[in-house]
Formats: structure tokens, C-alpha cells, sequence
């Protein structure tokens, strides 16, 4: 018999460097989960992407197990590594902080691809294009 999801919890965390202090055990101690337990799962898992801002998708059975699913990062954290900036711009249409080039935008969406909308590369690159665009990042 299939397992009853109790509900679906959404993370964002440093890849290999997950904490059982807060953002983690805030999460997870309210639905009686093994904090420890998952945070050896999820460093274990993610040891190839040190520091890298990870999100990850925990779903939390009736009988107080779970799995959890990794995601790519998010494209706002990919453009600023490649732009070489701290962060975006408050004003976008007047202030440029960076630039990329097609190139980074491109790797950038194949990397994004399992996780977009959509499942045409060409497509793709324009949602990566419009989120540089609203970070004031120009394309080249």
C-alpha cells in the first residue's frame, strides 16, 4: 500500500553544509522527523556541490518518514556566479550590475532544463534571458 504524504516541505540550503540549526530543524522538528538523519542524507548527497545554495524537496509521510529530491540551483544564484556580482540590481531597467554572454546564459539553462517549465532548450534561454534581465544583468 502507497505511503500517505503528510506534506511537502521546500528548502533551500548550502550544498554539504546543512545544519541542524535553523533553516533545517525549524522544518523539520515540528513533524517529528530524525533532524541528524537527514542532514548526514542530504551533506552525503550533496558533497559535490560544496557551498552551492541547493534547493531540495522533502516530502514528509503520515508515518514520519520521508524522501527528499534535489533540485538545480536557482537561476538567480547561477547568473550572479557568472556575472561575478554579490547581488542584483534594485532597479533593473536603470542600473546594470554585470554582463554574461550567450554562452553562460545557454550552459546556464541546460543546466535549469530538468527543472523549468519546459523541455526546449531554446525556451529555456529566454527564461534564463528574462531573470537576468530583472537582476540588471545585461546579456552580450
Amino acid at each position: 500500500m502507497a505511503k500517505r504524504i503528510k506534506t511537502i516541505l521546500k528548502l533551500q540550503i548550502p550544498g554539504g553544509q546543512a545544519t541542524p540549526a535553523p533553516p533545517v530543524g525549524t522544518a523539520l522538528g515540528p513533524h517529528g522527523l530524525a533532524i541528524g538523519e537527514f542532514v548526514q542524507k542530504f551533506n552525503e548527497a550533496t558533497k559535490d556541490r560544496p557551498g552551492e545554495i541547493t534547493p531540495v524537496e522533502i516530502t514528509v509521510y503520515e508515518d514520519r518518514t520521508y524522501s527528499f529530491k534535489l533540485k538545480t540551483p536557482p537561476a538567480s544564484y547561477l547568473l550572479k556566479k557568472a556575472a561575478g556580482i554579490e547581488k542584483g540590481s534594485g532597479q533593473a531597467k536603470k542600473t546594470k550590475v554585470g554582463k554574461v554572454t550567450r554562452d553562460q546564459v545557454r550552459q546556464i539553462a541546460q543546466k535549469k532544463l530538468e527543472d523549468l517549465n519546459t523541455k526546449d532548450l531554446e525556451q529555456a534561454v529566454k527564461i534564463i534571458e528574462g531573470t537576468a534581465r530583472n537582476m540588471g544583468i545585461e546579456i552580450e
